[in-house]
């Protein structure tokens, strides 16, 4: 059988498709790939191994890491191959998924390129290892504090609401949404007993938030987003109450293994990738997403907390 014709029958598989044009554009890891595709690692590594029998992919070790890319041709076998690559190519725009493996992958080349953060993230994991007088964290976000402007914030499965009190000290008005009536009442009756009368509780999910449209300059998720059912219904939410011209923070746990948080923590999903939180984002219609690995835990089970920040066009 010819090797176009081979190919083309390989390629005819969607998920191997979408392989063959991210590699295309870049070489990739298999974690990477996991990234980016949201699919799990024996199924993308099959693939792979596919492909590579097939004569499409060349792979290298860099350290513990394989990287795939397409592989390199030369002489007659170049030309058919630039033929295969450019028919795959018209094909992915019948690719529902092509968008947003492209807006996934200029993520993943980002952060490899971000030292400045690796910089960032070796110093903050040193900051409060030791004593120094007068430095703490409380300090630091008291200042913070002093910075930020008075906005109009909802605080977005706000819990008993600590962030919430906190935020208040400074903003306009704070909003705290929670879905347990229980968080609602203690919440309110902190607020009472200290005197917080610009932070109002109010019963409600975070899918579908009792607060109009268009009147909020910072719609805010702490460890809120991993516990919805739909966090990108939770997240249209936001871009919806939201002014033009806002933002939104998302606080939340990056993918892991720890099964246990189910239970012990009512969690429905184990965290999100950058790419995953990324997409729902940018597919609610924020702009200048942005996103990092602000704190990695210690001990086990070794949690990592995602930030990811955008605007309102």
């Amino acid at each position: 059988m010819p090797s176009t014709l081979r190919h083309l029958r390989l390629l005819a598989d969607p998920s191997r498709l979408r392989i063959f044009l991210l590699l295309a554009a870049e070489e990739l890891s298999v974690a990477e790939l996991q990234d980016i595709l949201g699919m799990g690692q024996s199924r993308i590594s099959t693939h792979l191994a596919q492909m590579k029998q097939a004569g499409l992919l060349e792979d290298r070790r860099e350290g513990k890491s394989i990287y795939y890319r397409l592989r390199a041709r030369r002489g007659a076998p170049a030309e058919s191959f630039a033929r295969l690559r450019a028919v795959v190519e018209d094909a992915a725009a019948e690719i529902p998924e092509a968008e947003d493996d492209a807006q996934a992958l200029a993520l993943v080349i980002r952060r490899r390129q971000d030292k400045v953060r690796a910089y960032f993230d070796e110093l903050a994991g040193k900051f409060g290892r030791h004593y120094v007088p007068g430095r703490s964290w409380k300090g630091l976000a008291e200042t913070l504090l002093t910075l930020m402007p008075p906005l109009f914030i909802a605080d977005l499965g706000a819990g008993e609401g600590t962030f919430s009190q906190l935020l208040a000290r400074r903003a306009k008005k704070v909003i705290a949404i929670d879905n347990s009536e229980k968080m609602v009442e203690y919440g309110t009756e902190l607020a009472r007993k200290h005197g917080v009368g610009n932070l109002e509780y109010r019963l409600g999910d975070i899918e579908k938030v009792p607060i109009r449209s268009g009147t909020v300059d910072l719609a805010f998720f702490s460890q809120a987003l991993h516990h919805a059912q739909h966090p990108d219904r939770a997240v249209a939410e936001a871009y919806r109450i939201l002014k033009p011209g806002g933002r939104i923070v998302v606080l939340d746990l990056l993918r892991h293994g720890y099964q246990e948080a189910k239970e012990l923590y009512a969690d429905v999903w184990l965290g999100f990738t950058e790419a995953e939180v990324y997409r729902f984002l940018i597919h609610a219609g924020f702009r200048h997403v942005e996103t990092s690995i602000v704190h990695r835990e210690e001990g086990s089970p070794y949690f990592q907390t995602l930030l990811t920040v955008g605007d309102h066009p």
